[in-house]
């Protein structure tokens, strides 16, 4: 079970990794393009609608729904549950159809109500547009998402993990033929070249939903899940079932997204702060990808499954397991950008439009960020010992005080420390998170508690992490002098390099990670 789980993170966790690492270069060249400027900030609350929706709709509430229901149908019939799967495709492509044209229409009062420091300001206007043209990917993005669940629940993760990817290309793609021929792109009516660009970059949105869509969906076909719905929507009593639990984890969905709501809304207050946040996100995204998507991938339908047979010890060493990994790469990831935010934020977005204030801003908000990071990823860890037992009430509740504490410390303390208090009320809010899904899962006895093996490891990796962090410490005060230079580059590179050697060595020294385990697991696989 265990080679089997290591696998699933592997290929996922490495799939999304080169799909972060696209977005890197996404990142980079929207900050050297449009900087922190109007262009930026419109886009990226334009790319955040239906990003949330996304989340409220596809990843939240229907998919922790829908895979737990599908999982256990599949251990009893396959084809019984690729029934399910095309009722529930029909479902959905009527009320996302619905959703996405009323969201088109009230595009401004969505605008408003993610970014109301936009109104009477040029950022509205094309906010608004930017809007329109993007929120088709909310249907697209979420029947892949549906696809991504079947192929999941199969064991299939290849082509779901490397889905995102594709959506990455196709926005560098989209910047560079701008860039390089604006003259072919005249259609676009845009007053400026950044503005192109910027136009050129919004309308790759739902071209890259369909691209999305058409991979999963080519994947399902040739594994033999053939999706189409079978007949006009109708409410089977499998769907009536999905609602009913999925209507919980849409309502903490919700909360979920009403906190980055309000991190934005205070952030549209102060001029350049949703790029800054922007830009910190896309960094402390990196390690909260790879690891938090590639275990709520692998171990929600593996818990699903086991909570059907009943498999106790199995549950527990999954959950285990998915602690372990998740633990093993997140707090390194959280040392290191606690340590050295400068650097990273400098070389890699410093040019252009993007000037050194805006470094150090955005290196700001990474800080703060970085301290939650652990809590975002296991909240992964955490949540679906709820979804593989069908309770999306309790999520809910929890979520609901974490609205709380972030609605409290973002508009609270933002009369008092400005613009990072968005970035703290997130952090925050997150650890109360953790603690409440913690807290709840103490009833279910042995399934929910670590094993030995995780517990001990567990130490081992703080005390490597913390090592780490003061080799990267000392290694950022002797490279200092070529961060300023033409050779920050490679002294990035070296610097992280270190980092990655030093942490991996004290892991093992401490006995957190053996290397020979991961082979033997890939191995077995093979």
């Amino acid at each position: 079970m265990a080679p089997r789980l290591v696998k699933g993170f592997l290929t996922v966790g490495g799939w999304t990794l080169l799909s972060r690492i696209l977005g890197f270069a996404r990142d980079i060249l929207i900050a050297r393009f449009l900087g922190t400027g109007a262009a930026a900030e419109a886009f990226f609350v334009a790319f955040s609608l239906p990003n949330m929706f996304r989340r409220f709709f596809a990843e939240g509430a229907f998919n922790m729904a829908f895979v737990p229901l599908y999982a256990k149908k599949l251990e009893g019939d396959a084809g019984e549950a690729d029934a399910f799967a095309r009722d529930a495709v029909a479902g959905m492509v009527v009320i996302l159809t619905a959703f996405t044209v009323l969201g088109i229409v009230a595009m401004p009062a969505l605008v408003l109500a993610m970014a109301s420091g936009f109104a009477e300001d040029e950022r509205f206007t094309l906010a608004v547009m930017y809007g329109r043209i993007a929120f088709p990917y909310i249907l697209l993005i979420s029947l892949a998402a549906l696809v991504s669940g079947v192929l999941n629940s199969n064991n299939r993760f290849l082509a779901a993990a490397a889905a995102p990817a594709l959506l990455n290309v196709v926005f560098i793609a989209a910047m560079l033929a701008v860039w390089a021929r604006p003259e072919l792109w005249d259609w676009l009516e845009a007053p400026t070249h950044s503005r192109l660009i910027a136009r050129g970059l919004v309308w790759s949105v739902p071209l890259g939903g369909l691209v999305q869509l058409g991979l999963v969906w080519w994947a399902a076909a040739r594994a033999g899940h053939r999706l189409l719905p079978r007949h006009r929507p109708r409410m089977t009593p499998d769907l009536k079932r999905l609602l009913v639990i999925a209507a919980p984890a849409a309502l903490a969905g919700g909360v979920v997204q009403v906190n980055l709501l309000v991190g934005r809304q205070v952030a549209s207050y102060f001029d350049g702060a949703v790029a800054w946040l922007n830009y910190a996100d896309r960094l402390y995204q990196l390690p909260l990808g790879v690891v938090g998507i590639a275990i709520g991938v692998v171990l929600l339908p593996d818990l699903s499954r086991r909570v059907r047979a009943g498999d106790t010890e199995g549950q527990q060493q999954a959950y285990s397991r998915a602690f372990e990994f998740s633990w093993l790469l997140t707090l390194p990831s959280a040392v290191a950008l606690l340590v050295v935010p400068f650097p990273l934020v400098s070389v890699l977005f410093e040019r252009g439009a993007f000037d050194v204030d805006d470094t150090a801003a955005t290196a700001l908000a990474l800080m703060i960020y970085a301290l939650g990071l652990p809590a975002f990823v296991l909240q992964k860890v955490l949540q679906p010992l709820y979804f593989a037992r069908e309770d999306t009430r309790s999520p809910l509740r929890y979520a609901v005080v974490s609205l709380v504490v972030n609605a409290a410390v973002a508009i609270g303390l933002a009369p008092l420390i400005g613009w990072p208090a968005a970035a703290l009320g997130t952090t925050l809010a997150a650890w109360a998170m953790v603690w409440l899904l913690a807290r709840g899962v103490r009833g279910l006895g042995t399934v929910a508690v670590l094993d030995q093996r995780a517990r001990r490891r567990a130490w081992g990796i703080v005390a490597a992490a913390f090592l780490m962090g003061v080799v990267l410490w000392a290694m950022n005060l002797a490279l200092g002098p070529l961060f300023g230079g033409a050779w920050r580059g490679a002294a990035l590179a070296i610097l992280v390099g270190f980092g990655m050697l030093s942490y991996f060595a004290f892991a093992q020294l401490m006995g957190a990670f053996r290397m020979a385990e991961l082979r033997g697991a890939t191995r077995r696989q093979r």
